[in-house]
């Protein structure tokens, strides 16, 4: 059986925890805060990392296949 391709959009976008879960990053967005009408408060919040909606895991881990 041939080896499976990672996508090269995703492997740059999520990361796996140890328990399973889809780490997503905010990376592309950084243009989306800093504009007007942003607290400093929210956009400290909206810097780092969260995790994936469970409706696209299944679609998140099919596109990583050796994570």
């Amino acid at each position: 059986m041939p080896k499976l391709k990672t996508h090269s959009g995703a492997k740059k976008r999520f990361s796996l925890t140890k328990s399973g879960k889809v780490k997503r990053a905010m990376t592309k967005k950084r243009h989306l805060l800093n504009g007007h009408g942003k607290t400093t408060k929210l956009k400290r919040a909206l810097r780092g990392t969260t995790y994936a909606d469970k409706t696209n895991v299944s679609a998140v881990k099919r596109m990583l296949p050796y994570q």
